[in-house]
């Protein structure tokens, strides 16, 4: 395999007590049950090591738990993945950081996240869809990944207007993963990715990756249906086909939390209390985030 796996390891059964470190209980306080778990590393079948993992400390490790996700999705022939995460801070949410610095913040963590995950032999045959112009003069200059458009700029690109791309029409036979950087600054470029993953992905072994993506937009229909039917559409046509393998998004106020899931873990609700986080909820599906913030999030 052209990309190295994660480890997994096996943990023996039957289990005693004595091989869990896992705390779980209730805490009754002003008539409500909160309950929470802490690190879960038994149970009663194989487990990987990446199922149950804290909470990251820095970007740094934010990244490492990110290639190791990505790795175990990769080894699982998981063709559609999604990364999210917010680049102003680890607690920030959209909207916190500038637009342009946000940007300039997500290609330099792509570039670290591409050195982690894509080993050099490798490089020449993943392409990254992103501002290509920016990126090989700045933090993908001298590097050996494929850097292209999804919407290819034109003439007229200074009043708002870029001239479609069929990507298809682009990728080579020795392509085997593609990471679409943040496409959402120009709202045609996620049917643009839907149409890469029908041209080029699905029915091969290719894989892509959408890296920041804000697709939450999308989810939470923030776009009209009645203006953006296509881009809504998504919702029911490429995204049940996406593994979001790593993710975070921040919900601040009195009820504030955090969303989390590492691959192939399940989705956490977390709250951080001083400088650790505990686990109020977690379910195998991904919440909606309303459902979060109106109703998981109030009641913990």
């Amino acid at each position: 395999m052209w990309l190295s796996t994660f480890p997994t390891v096996s943990v023996p059964s039957p289990l005693t007590p004595q091989d869990f470190n896992w705390i779980r209980c209730q805490v009754k306080r002003n008539v409500r049950n909160l309950e929470f778990a802490i690190s879960c590393s038994g149970g009663d079948k194989a487990t990987s090591i990446g199922f149950d993992v804290p909470f990251p400390r820095d970007y740094t490790e934010l990244l490492q738990q990110a290639k190791e996700a990505s790795e175990l999705a990769l080894k699982d022939n998981r063709q559609l993945m999604e990364i999210e995460f917010p680049t102003a801070g680890l607690g920030s949410v959209p909207g916190d950081g500038e637009g342009g610095t946000e940007m300039t913040g997500s290609m330099q963590l792509i570039r670290e996240f591409c050195d982690l995950l894509v080993i050099p032999e490798k490089a020449t045959r993943t392409r990254i869809a992103n501002e290509v112009k920016f990126a090989r003069q700045s933090i993908f200059g001298g590097a050996s990944f494929k850097l292209d458009y999804l919407t290819k700029p034109s003439f007229f690109e200074d009043f708002g207007f870029t001239e479609k791309v069929k990507m298809a029409d682009r990728v080579k036979p020795e392509d085997e993963l593609f990471i679409v950087a943040y496409p959402y600054f120009n709202v045609n470029e996620m049917l643009v990715v839907e149409e890469l993953y029908k041209a080029a992905v699905s029915n091969t072994s290719r894989k892509l990756i959408i890296f920041n993506g804000e697709l939450d937009r999308i989810r939470s229909g923030y776009y009209p249906s009645f203006f953006y039917p296509k881009l809504v559409a998504l919702s029911k046509t490429l995204f049940p086909k996406m593994e979001t393998v790593y993710y975070i998004h921040n919900f601040k106020g009195r009820n504030g939390g955090v969303l989390f899931r590492c691959y192939p873990g399940p989705w956490k609700v977390l709250r951080r209390v001083g400088n650790a986080y505990i686990c109020l909820h977690q379910q195998e599906s991904m919440p909606s985030l309303k459902e979060v913030a109106l109703d998981i999030l109030p009641s913990a």
